[in-house]
């Protein structure tokens, strides 16, 4: 039955449902059983009784029965499953469970099998989860304890799971693992755990040699730890020594790669000619051979390597602008420009790199989203979407922007483009950029690159004598305009200042510092991060480029990134970074600030004064 409240007054009867709740109350325990009847949250009021109501397994059926379209419905079954699991009700477990990568679940499962009388199939499904180098969740001991005395443990499966453990470093794992192995295998073990404590041991003919078990294996462990400390070392021994032990394939090839990359990331001379011999490097490798190449400026090692790319990298617009740079330098003009004129119609880094090549404009192509106003209505009125704004409207907007996630994994691609619409009439500046993500939309300028805050980012500008269009850059590219984000490092806000930083700052400026949390607060963070970004602007003497590099990876480290001798070209310099990240940050930032400049209409930095030349330390 439909209720005759208002919204409005259902609202009211749904906090004070929470509230009963809370005190340990029923939802219905109103005049009427279906006083929200038809409300958007009665799902979510639900929800939140049955959790605390786990036993109440008739109820809970006939939730994940009628509202198994909910994000409700995926967290009460998760929720009543470890209840099941916790009181031994396996039977029911077993009807409950679904596939997961939860190891909890899985390992409840596996138990609930074995209790069930499938004793081999949970043994058998235990083993998986068992051969792993870190610690299992304590939920698994029990089946974990049936296996080690099983027929199913193998000697294979001891070493498989030593192994892994020593590599990540997960020692108690380790030892732990060795205290099962006979007394011969405990041993080699010891010899391990000592080569990776001390890998020059691998040295030692008479500690490690090829009559001894697992001594391939421990032999190019060693390596893989000496590359760390001493790669030239490293290169020397597993050269020399290599062919004195038996060391599978897949083993060879790793430790060939990770001494060919270490060398790549310490730009040695040394490492394209060994990149260029890896028997089968993965993706990775192969475009670290163009950048080693383009390191030394090898045009014809340029060429070459991308045309050792598989098909699908060839056809990144980054390789196409290394395909193009290289042509051009080995006297293939008509090659370059064909090129460079195909990509100069990109809104992107590689296409406004392109288009200063040629002189020509730096394309915007701003396509917005079109939809029609009463396909719009419809679309805000789906049910999931009436969960989003019911729970702003009760002031909820973590568990809101929850629900928009859920609510948009089932959406095609017209209707996330709606999504996209929505969420920037929500002035959900993030979330708007995200979702339209989804959809690989790149055009609608507007919604992928907002101008909020622009009073504060002009004053800003204004203050430390920057363009806005460079903090408009760093802001969309550190938290897409997300106040209160936060990042796993400790981050936080518009421009993503760390505490530490923000206190200096603070003293700096002689502000009283208002501990971490103020960083929330825009107008502070605005203020501080651009202030930071003209520090590193000025100690990287007016180098755009590097600029931004420092403030994503720390000066420390484009210091050590600068040449050695000579002056490097700037794309060339920021290929050639050696984290990802910041690759991709950098050449964001710059391409995002033009952008910026595009939609103010003050096109006053271009990517030639980005482009300046790297000079050495």
């Amino acid at each position: 039955m439909a209720s005759v409240l208002s919204l409005e007054e259902q609202r009211k009867e749904f906090l004070l449902a929470q509230r009963s709740i809370e005190k340990g109350g029923s939802p219905l325990s109103f005049s009427r059983d279906d006083v929200l009847a038809g409300y958007p949250l009665y799902p979510y009021i639900q929800y939140q009784w049955m959790v605390k109501n786990l036993d109440k397994t008739v109820q809970i059926k006939n939730f994940l029965k009628y509202y198994k379209d909910t994000r409700y419905a995926g967290l009460l079954r998760h929720k009543w499953q470890i209840y099941l699991a916790k009181h031994k009700n396996w039977s029911e477990y077993a009807a409950q469970y679904k596939k997961t990568k939860n190891t909890i679940l899985q390992c409840y499962y596996y138990r609930a099998q074995y209790n069930l009388g499938a004793k081999k199939q949970a043994l058998i499904g235990a083993k998986k989860l068992w051969v792993v180098g870190q610690s299992q969740p304590s939920q698994c001991d029990p089946v974990f304890k049936v296996l080690l005395k099983s027929k199913y443990l193998t000697q294979d499966m001891l070493w498989q799971r030593f192994d892994s453990a020593v590599t990540k470093g997960k020692f108690s794992v380790a030892k732990y693992v060795q205290g099962l192995m006979s007394k011969k295998d405990r041993k080699v073990a010891q010899l391990w755990l000592n080569v990776h404590s001390k890998p020059s041991l691998i040295n030692n003919k008479k500690l490690l040699n090829n009559k001894q078990a697992q001594s391939g294996l421990i032999f190019a462990h060693g390596i893989d730890r000496l590359a760390r400390k001493n790669l030239e070392k490293a290169i020397a021994l597993w050269d020399k020594r290599k062919a004195e032990f038996t060391i599978n394939q897949a083993t060879i090839r790793r430790i060939e790669q990770r001494l060919a990359m270490s060398l790549a990331y310490n730009r040695d001379d040394k490492a394209y000619e060994r990149l260029s011999l890896l028997a089968r490097p993965d993706d990775v490798a192969k475009e670290w051979r163009v950048r080693t190449a383009l390191r030394a400026q090898n045009w014809s090692g340029v060429e070459e390597s991308i045309s050792a790319l598989s098909k699908e990298y060839k056809k990144k617009e980054k390789w196409r602008y290394w395909l193009a740079r290289a042509a051009e330098n080995i006297e293939k003009p008509k090659v370059a420009k064909f090129i460079y004129s195909n990509l100069a119609e990109e809104r992107s880094f590689y296409g406004y790199l392109s288009a200063e090549k040629l002189n020509k404009e730096y394309q915007l192509s701003n396509n917005p989203i079109q939809v029609a106003p009463a396909m719009y209505e419809r679309f805000k009125n789906k049910k999931p979407f009436l969960v989003v704004a019911e729970l702003i409207a009760v002031e909820k907007p973590r568990e809101a922007e929850r629900q928009w996630w859920y609510a948009i994994k089932r959406l095609d691609k017209k209707q996330i483009l709606m999504a996209a619409k929505y969420a920037e009439e929500l002035n959900w500046k993030q979330v708007a950029i995200f979702t339209l993500a989804r959809a690989k939309y790149w055009d609608d300028v507007a919604v992928r690159f907002p101008m909020a805050y622009k009073t504060q980012v002009h004053q800003n500008a204004k203050k430390q004598r920057l363009n806005p269009a460079i903090i408009f850059g760093l802001i969309r590219r550190e938290s897409a305009f997300k106040v209160n984000a936060y990042s796993p490092v400790g981050a936080r806000g518009l421009m993503q200042i760390m505490p530490r930083t923000g206190q200096q700052i603070a003293r700096e400026l002689k502000e009283k510092w208002r501990g971490k949390d103020g960083l929330f607060n825009p107008v502070t963070n605005l203020k501080y991060g651009s202030y930071y970004y003209k520090q590193l602007l000025n100690q990287f003497n007016g180098h755009y480029a590097l600029a931004a590099a420092a403030y994503n990876a720390g000066p420390h480290r484009v210091n050590r990134w600068l040449p050695n001798d000579g002056s490097l070209a700037a794309d060339i310099w920021i290929e050639t970074i050696p984290f990802k990240e910041t690759r991709a940050y950098v050449s964001a930032v710059l391409t995002y600030a033009l952008i910026y400049q595009k939609q103010l209409k003050k096109n006053i930095l271009s990517m030639k004064d980005f482009m300046r030349d790297v000079l050495p330390k």
